[in-house]
């Protein structure tokens, strides 16, 4: 498919949603179906408390003749209760063995559990986060030789170029570690004692972001919002003259150098980490000799925490005891910060999996599916017992096949 193509010169199948520009969904019955059987597992992973279907996608999916088996309770911490699952034809199962059993697709939030691991049959497909921080090289060798065809939500592009999912959640954890700054700088949570965004004849907090992308630029607009002084640092000068656009106005920016990194940081009374690299670990620009001249009770939030984190000091936090201090700065360094809002998470991720999941219905078969779409490919890392994502292979000196001869050879 041609990235310019209009909606009228695509093909037929196409028509009934768009995964790849997340919108509201409509209920459009395809006429050509291929049942699936769609599974929604609780997720096991610590405070993870979003789910990865909403009942309105089920609903969608559904009326498309696919049946989706929720696990009991899976959505239940994002407000979803079984009844509104049951409301719009799912079945709901008591046991993720029976998902893991039953199921063609399965759809989850985090990563396999080494329990879910085991349970995952050979030959399915699963749709989850791949966390390339946190990944490790069995996991890997374990999914290629269950034959699983494996799709991470961080390499899923669309006809733009762009990560659809991350956009979504980068939107959520970028004005997020804005609110949780804010508290953090009170004196009951060890902060300076500062209101993020001063008053009248007293200046405001002085707010450095690290990173002009999706989160980066909410998170920009959020504390601006609040009334902070922003500074905002990211390597590529495009990034920060699109963030002036956006804006609407003037506001402090560097290129992503030593001295400016440097300055911007212990000048500080808060710094977001928001680099994202597409492939590998987020890159480290912090040094902890740069953490050691923050002043006492400055505050960290590292968004990138998922991929590594982008401070020298950071070390992965939870949502029960998410800080520490280090140096006297405090640190947050949650992974899942889009889990604080799971509601709004939730949906979010459903309006882009639910049209993913139709668009693979009416495409027959995986194989015939890649044929049409070729942006779902840079999605997959493991398909017919290979790695196919060439930076994940690299990561761990993993054999590495082209998604693209793999899937001439099986055509």
């Amino acid at each position: 498919m041609n990235p310019h193509t209009t909606s009228s010169e695509m093909p037929e199948m196409l028509h009934p949603v768009s995964w790849a520009n997340p919108q509201v969904l409509e209920k459009k019955i395809s006429t050509r179906k291929t049942q699936l059987k769609i599974g929604v597992p609780k997720e096991q992973s610590l405070q993870e408390n979003r789910v990865s279907l909403i009942p309105e996608a089920v609903g969608v999916l559904v009326l498309n003749g696919h049946t989706v088996l929720i696990e009991h309770n899976a959505g239940a911490a994002a407000q979803f209760s079984d009844r509104a699952y049951i409301e719009v034809g799912a079945q709901i199962v008591y046991e993720s063995a029976e998902i893991y059993k039953e199921c063609d697709v399965i759809v989850k939030i985090t990563p396999l559990s080494s329990d879910e691991l085991q349970m995952m049959q050979d030959g399915k497909t699963l749709l989850s986060a791949v966390h390339l921080g946190s990944i490790k090289p069995d996991y890997l060798k374990t999914l290629t030789q269950k034959n699983i065809t494996a799709i991470g939500f961080e390499f899923i592009r669309n006809s733009e170029s762009e990560f659809p999912m991350l956009q979504m959640m980068s939107e959520i954890a970028g004005a997020s570690s804005i609110l949780i700054a804010s508290e953090l700088l009170t004196v009951n949570n060890g902060g300076k004692g500062l209101l993020l965004g001063g008053i009248t004849g007293v200046p405001p907090a002085v707010v450095t972001v690290l990173g002009a992308g999706n989160a980066g630029v909410h998170a920009a607009i959020t504390a601006l919002g609040l009334g902070a002084d922003v500074k905002v640092i990211d390597e590529d000068i495009a990034k920060l003259r699109r963030l002036e656009y956006i804006l609407g106005r003037k506001v402090y920016t560097a290129v992503s150098q030593q001295n400016y990194i440097e300055e911007a940081v212990i000048s500080a009374d808060v710094v977001i980490g928001a680099i994202f690299k597409s492939s590998g670990r987020t890159p480290v620009i912090v040094t902890e000799e740069m953490v050691t001249r923050m002043r006492e009770g400055s505050v960290i939030v590292d968004i990138s925490i998922d991929q590594g984190g982008c401070f020298e000091t950071s070390e992965v936090t939870t949502h029960s005891k998410p800080t520490y201090i280090r140096h006297g700065v405090i640190h947050y360094c949650v992974p899942n910060i889009a889990s604080r809002v799971p509601n709004t998470a939730s949906s979010a991720i459903s309006n882009i999996l639910a049209p993913m999941l139709v668009q693979l219905g009416n495409g027959g078969t995986l194989n015939d599916w890649l044929g049409v779409d070729r942006y779902i490919k840079s999605g997959i890392y493991a398909y017919r017992r290979h790695i196919t994502h060439k930076a994940l292979a690299g990561m761990f000196g993993l054999d590495y096949m082209d998604i693209d001869l793999l899937y001439a050879a099986h055509f």
